[in-house]
């Protein structure tokens, strides 16, 4: 076979593992006795490999309050001295099978989302979802959401899964994904459906009131609980993808507020990185572009499968947080198959007449045509110390695809 031929079917099997993914939900437990490599004094973050002075004040933020959280400092100066002088590992989530949104943060006693692709054994993990430590907010109030978390509604929701033992989640995108949701910033149906299957099951485990009743009004007044999830799945469903010879697919886009970087099967585990991008949003009362930093976060696993804006005609919901018209959407989702290789049996979208969401983003499209991958995101604040600030669209750099590329030549055309 000539290399086009080698290519072709590299990526017919890189997307027949995308497209075959089982994932289940199996555990939530605390990050440092499942999250392979996370132990002692150490936190992973969001997107490709970066040391503390290079990072963006959302993500410098949001590992201090992981610090404080710990209680490895007993303040915030405290933190800022011990990361300086390199007291505490930081590494990213993706080079220990996890990922994490906005800054990412997981450190080794924060309870993770466990869940294994029953199709190839692999297991992969997320943090909770937020909308304060996350993105930088490291004040008491927001740190007690991280021990709520820990001491009440991740035990909590563990035990009843147990009793349930596991909790298969494909059917839960399946049906999200045909009630109008995109699966990355717009979980309004999933997170509704996993929440009523919960409810059932801290009812049948008999956990007691004090626990189970707070845990239910987190469950119900949580429209985002299932983003972790599905990032999760996200993260479950590419590892298998990876590492296949001659494939010009992209198994990851990830971003840490400084640098935008992808993975390619075809190219292992290697980062190509850019300057991550602005976010071109819709903002919060008293926050406007001026206040915004970067591009950031694990997130964008949910389009490296076709979902998120790949999606966005079909979930047309989601404007009136990232802005828009309906119009917009259909033409994003549509742009979308001409830079992937195939689309999903089983992912489908009704406003599209059914069709399979678009999967298998292929590195050659995106630089033969110019079309660069559209996200859907949040913004968070350029300085450390502040929450949530607004949502958005961006679209990944360009350069990152020309340096796979060119990666790729230099390694497969010899």
């Amino acid at each position: 076979m000539d290399i086009k031929q080698k290519i072709e079917k590299a990526n017919k099997e890189t997307v027949g593992r995308l497209t075959s993914g089982d994932p289940v939900l199996v555990d939530i437990a605390p990050a440092g006795e499942v999250i392979p490599g996370l132990e002692g004094m150490m936190i992973t973050h969001s997107g490709p490999p970066i040391e503390w002075g290079r990072m963006c004040g959302a993500q410098q933020g949001a590992i201090i309050g992981m610090v404080l959280y710990e209680g490895w400092a007993a303040n915030p100066d405290e933190a800022r001295a011990m990361l300086e002088k390199d007291k505490i590992r930081l590494e990213p989530n993706h080079h220990h099978d996890a990922v994490g949104p906005m800054a990412g943060t997981i450190s080794p006693t924060a309870p993770v989302w466990v869940v294994e692709n029953r199709a190839f054994g692999n297991r992969a993990f997320c943090r909770q979802v937020e909308g304060r430590q996350q993105f930088g907010e490291f004040n008491e109030d927001a740190l007690d959401g991280l021990r709520q978390w820990r001491d009440v509604w991740a035990p909590t929701l563990r035990e009843a899964l147990q009793k349930m033992g596991g909790l298969e989640l494909n059917p839960i995108i399946i049906q999200a994904l045909q009630m109008g949701d995109e699966l990355h910033n717009r979980h309004s149906a999933s997170s509704s459906i996993f929440a009523n299957k919960m409810a059932i099951a801290i009812s049948e485990a008999d956990i007691p009131k004090e626990r189970a009743l707070p845990t239910l009004y987190y469950l119900v007044g949580h429209n985002l609980i299932f983003l972790g999830l599905a990032m999760a799945c996200g993260k479950a469903i590419t590892d298998p993808a990876s590492g296949i010879e001659y494939s010009t697919v992209v198994t990851a886009m990830a971003r840490n507020g400084t640098e935008f970087g992808i993975r390619v099967s075809g190219l292992g585990n290697e980062w190509y990185t850019a300057q991550a991008p602005v976010v071109d949003g819709l903002y919060l009362p008293g926050y406007s572009a001026g206040d915004a930093g970067l591009d950031m976060g694990d997130s964008a696993i949910a389009e490296t499968v076709g979902w998120g804006a790949f999606s966005l005609g079909g979930a047309p919901g989601i404007l009136t947080l990232v802005g828009g018209t309906p119009e917009d959407a259909l033409e994003h989702t549509r742009e979308m198959r001409k830079i992937t290789t195939s689309t999903h049996p089983t992912y489908r979208m009704p406003a599209l007449g059914f069709a399979g969401t678009s999967v298998g983003i292929d590195i050659r499209k995106v630089v033969q045509t110019n079309i660069n991958p559209i996200i859907d995101t949040a913004i968070a604040h350029k300085d450390p110390g502040y929450p949530i600030i607004g949502a958005g669209l961006v679209r990944a750099p360009i350069d990152c695809f020309k340096g796979a590329l060119i990666a790729f030549g230099q390694k497969y055309n010899n």
